[in-house]
């Protein structure tokens, strides 16, 4: 027992999170219950944050079977994870006593604490992971936040309270991996990588995410979390899928750090543009960064079909906290708690620009 523990520890501090901040997420300490820092959560991405919404869509990008969520209290739900994903995590940092639920299940008695309306394989431009079949891209995601928030309104009758409420909500978006693992790196089924090189798509790509970011503003969000990518080349898929006998892709993360550098600007430019809202940059490259040491094996913790995704009722490697990825391309629980641990406080002023979301949900007006 001393050793796994002594090996857990190693692994954290490799990825950048301590032992102890793994307590954060405990049940609190039985003084009774705590008021969520904010009065509602509202979540937008794709299978990095998809709570079901995939469940009952035609697409291969579902995750509703095992060994998907064997960790999570329920079992199996539609998480692409064995656990908790990074947006579950948050929800506990905020003091939320409930999981936010999916847009495709949510009634009119939850929806005024939050909604999730990630999707997986769904990407910033709509046509991203086509092939796999149905998502719910980023501009539809906003269009559904807009019919939630006009039965809002009407569940409270009374705009002005609506408009109030909502200013209130932290708002978070996960979006963009899909445009480049599922569109611009295919080019055998998209056109993207023909059409721009990738100087052209990391821009092209950005113009289309501020204008969505800008109607969120609209939309009345005003406390706003904007998630960079990861360093996609050391996705085990794509290592596999170019063989690189299991060293990252360097091309395919300077591609994605072409993106990932435009977003701290854009963020700066909505601020400035806005100065009734906050936005911030969550910095995901650099909260993964290893951290004294070697990084940990880039090796998917189930056995994987051909697409990347765990076999369905595979077995999987029994230290799942000492493992980066559960499948191909999505992180196992311990790398979300990383994660959302930094981006709700972050260790360094390169996780979170120009503040952490702790901050986020104290340093604005509620007025």
């Amino acid at each position: 027992m001393a050793r796994k523990l002594s090996l857990l520890s190693s692994a954290l501090l490799i990825i950048g999170l301590t032992q102890v901040e793994t307590f954060v997420f405990g049940t609190g300490n039985g003084t009774g219950p705590v008021v969520p820092k904010v009065p509602c959560y509202f979540i937008f991405g794709d299978s990095l944050v998809d709570c079901g919404n995939n469940n009952d869509l035609q697409t291969a990008a579902k995750a509703n079977y095992k060994p998907y969520g064997m960790d999570f209290p329920t079992g199996v739900n539609g998480r692409f994870t064995n656990g908790l994903t990074i947006a579950d995590l948050i929800g506990q940092l905020l003091g939320f006593d409930h999981f936010i639920t999916s847009h495709a299940a949510a009634t009119d008695k939850e929806i005024s604490t939050g909604v999730n309306y990630g999707s997986g394989s769904a990407g910033i431009r709509e046509e991203s992971g086509s092939h796999l079949g149905d998502r719910v891209c980023l501009d539809k995601q906003l269009s559904n936040h807009e019919q939630i928030l006009t039965r809002i309104s009407a569940l409270q009758q009374n705009q002005t309270l609506t408009d109030e409420h909502l200013r209130k909500c932290l708002y978070i978006v996960n979006m963009g991996n899909n445009d480049y693992i599922n569109n611009y790196l295919m080019p055998e089924l998209y056109n993207s990588s023909h059409q721009y090189k990738m100087e052209q798509f990391s821009e092209v790509l950005a113009q289309q995410f501020t204008k969505q970011l800008k109607k969120l503003y609209r939309l009345g969000a005003r406390k706003v979390a904007v998630f960079g990518l990861g360093m996609i080349g050391c996705a085990p898929a794509l290592m596999d899928r170019f063989e690189t006998d299991g060293h990252c892709v360097d091309w395919i993360n300077d591609a994605v750090m072409l993106f990932n550098n435009r977003l701290k600007p854009l963020v700066d430019e909505l601020n400035f543009v806005f100065p009734d809202a906050k936005f911030t940059f969550i910095n995901i490259t650099n909260i993964l960064a290893p951290k004294g040491g070697e990084p940990l094996p880039n090796k998917p913790c189930c056995p994987v079909r051909p697409d990347g995704q765990c076999v369905p009722d595979g077995i999987c490697c029994p230290s799942r906290s000492l493992s980066v990825y559960l499948d191909s391309f999505h992180p196992t629980e311990i790398a979300n708690i990383v994660l959302a641990t930094r981006a709700y406080k972050a260790q360094s002023s390169l996780d979170a620009s120009p503040m952490d979301i702790g901050q986020l949900t104290r340093d604005i007006t509620d007025t």
